[in-house]
C-alpha cells in the first residue's frame, strides 16, 4: 500500500488491512518498471520492482519524502538496475548497483536525504571471471586476476589491492608437482621437465619393498631403456661398513640393494629437458636401515627428457613424491 493519511473512527477494508501487512512485512504493493525511473512520492510504502534487459536507473529526488518513508526496490532483470541520486543524497555502505534478483530498500532521513540498504552487499555478482582469479579488495570487493604460469603472488602496497603475481626471484624452488601412492612396482612422471627450467630437484620417501628402487628417464610419454645408464653409488653404514656400487651401459640407473625400509631420497637433474647436453643427476638417501649413500647418474647420449620414473625389481612400493625447478 502506498503511503496514505488515515482519519479518525476511519474503518479499513481487508484489501487495504493486507496490504498494510505486506508493507509492515518489507513488500507492498508492487509496480512493475521495464524502463529507467524517477521516484514519485506515491511511491512511498511500495515496491518498485525493475524489469529490464538492460541497464536502468531509479533517481531519487528531493521534497517528495517525508523522514521514516520506506520504498522497497528489486531487480529481476537481466541488466544492472542502478539507484541514483537526482536532488537527494543516497548514502549506502554497500552498492547502488543491483544486479539481477538483488534488492534494498531506500529509508529517507528527510524529505531530501535517504540510506540505501543494499540485501547483498556491494552487489551479488562475483567479480571473478577466470579460473585461477582470486577475490581481493581494494576500495571495493575486486578481482586479481591470475597470474601467468610459475609467478607466485607477493604483497605490494602500491597496487590496487596490495596484492601481485612476480616472477619467483632466483634461485628459487618452484613446485611442479607431487602425490602419494600405494601399493604399486611403477611410478611414472611425465610433463615434469621442460624449458622453463634448466635443472629440477625431486624427492621421494618409500616404504614396504625390498629396497631395489630403479630410474629411468621418459620422453614421449615412454620410458628410455637404452643401454646408456651409468652410475656411482656410494654408501655408508652406521657400523662403518662401506660399499660402492657401478653401473654401466645399464638400461636403468640406481639399484638401491639391501632390504628393510629403503628409501628417503632426492635427486638433482641437470639439463634433463636438453638434446644437447647429457642428462645427469646426483643425490643421497637415507635408509631405513641406518645407512646412508650419495649417487651420481649419467645418461650417455644427448636426449630431451620429460619425466622420469622410478620402479622396483617386482615389489611393490608405497610412499611421495614432489618435483621442483630450479628458478634460473
Amino acid at each position: 500500500m502506498a503511503k496514505q493519511t488515515f482519519t479518525t473512527g476511519q474503518v479499513l477494508t481487508a484489501a487495504q488491512m493486507t496490504s498494510l501487512q505486506a508493507t509492515a512485512m518489507g513488500g507492498g504493493a508492487a509496480s512493475t518498471k521495464t524502463a529507467s525511473y524517477v521516484l514519485v512520492a506515491a511511491d512511498a510504502g511500495t515496491t518498485v520492482a525493475m524489469n529490464a534487459a538492460g541497464a536502468t536507473t531509479i533517481t531519487v529526488n528531493t521534497g517528495l519524502f517525508a523522514a521514516g518513508d520506506t520504498v522497497f526496490i528489486q531487480n529481476i532483470g537481466a541488466g544492472v538496475c542502478t539507484i541514483t541520486a537526482g536532488t537527494a543524497t543516497v548514502n549506502t555502505a554497500g552498492a547502488l548497483a543491483l544486479p539481477q534478483y538483488d534488492a534494498g530498500i531506500l529509508y529517507f532521513t528527510s524529505a531530501s536525504a535517504a540510506i540505501f540498504y543494499d540485501y547483498i552487499q556491494v552487489g551479488a555478482a562475483s567479480p571473478l571471471t577466470t579460473k585461477g582469479d582470486l577475490y581481493t579488495f581494494s576500495t571495493s570487493d575486486t578481482r586479481l586476476a591470475v597470474g601467468a604460469n610459475a609467478t607466485v603472488l607477493t604483497a605490494d602496497s602500491a597496487e590496487a589491492t596490495g596484492l601481485k603475481w612476480v616472477a619467483p626471484s632466483s634461485g628459487a624452488l618452484v613446485k611442479i608437482a607431487g602425490a602419494s601412492f600405494t601399493s604399486v612396482s611403477t611410478v611414472s612422471l611425465d610433463s615434469m621437465f621442460s624449458s622453463t627450467y634448466l635443472n629440477y630437484l625431486a624427492t621421494w620417501n618409500i616404504s614396504d619393498t625390498d629396497g631395489n628402487i630403479r630410474l629411468r628417464f621418459r620422453a614421449g610419454g615412454a620410458d628410455n631403456t637404452t643401454g646408456n645408464y651409468y652410475t656411482a653409488y656410494h654408501n655408508s653404514g652406521y657400523s662403518g661398513a662401506i660399499s660402492n656400487t657401478a653401473i654401466n651401459g645399464g638400461t636403468y640407473a640406481l639399484d638401491l640393494p639391501g632390504s628393510g625400509t629403503p628409501p628417503r631420497f632426492s635427486l638433482t637433474f641437470m639439463n634433463p629437458n636438453v638434446s644437447s647436453a647429457q642428462t645427469q643427476a646426483f643425490g643421497q638417501n637415507v635408509r631405513g636401515d641406518s645407512s646412508a649413500g650419495s649417487v651420481f647418474v649419467d645418461f650417455g647420449g644427448g636426449t630431451a627428457f620429460t619425466g622420469f620414473s622410478i620402479f622396483t625389481a617386482g615389489t611393490t612400493m608405497t610412499g611421495d613424491y614432489a618435483v621442483y625447478g630450479y628458478v634460473k
